[in-house]
């Protein structure tokens, strides 16, 4: 709270960067080692047209049975 009243003025933080070249060769060994691997199920799924027609058939006969009752 003293220091801005008697001229100080907060200086920017000094760091040293590291230097670093890009190696494309060792780029292309890291990927490889970090590459994610994804396994695959060949769960064959149902189709939406067999299961909409299905819910759509037993709603009908739910109602049908309700109409005749």
């Amino acid at each position: 709270m003293m220091k801005p009243m008697f001229g100080h003025r907060p200086k920017p933080k000094q760091f040293d960067l590291p230097l670093r070249y890009y190696n494309p060769e060792e780029d292309e060994k890291e990927n490889r080692k970090k590459r994610i691997k994804f396994q695959t199920h060949n769960r064959v799924q149902p189709k939406q047209f067999v299961r909409v027609f299905f819910l759509f058939i037993l709603l009908s006969l739910v109602v049908y049975l309700i109409g005749v009752l």
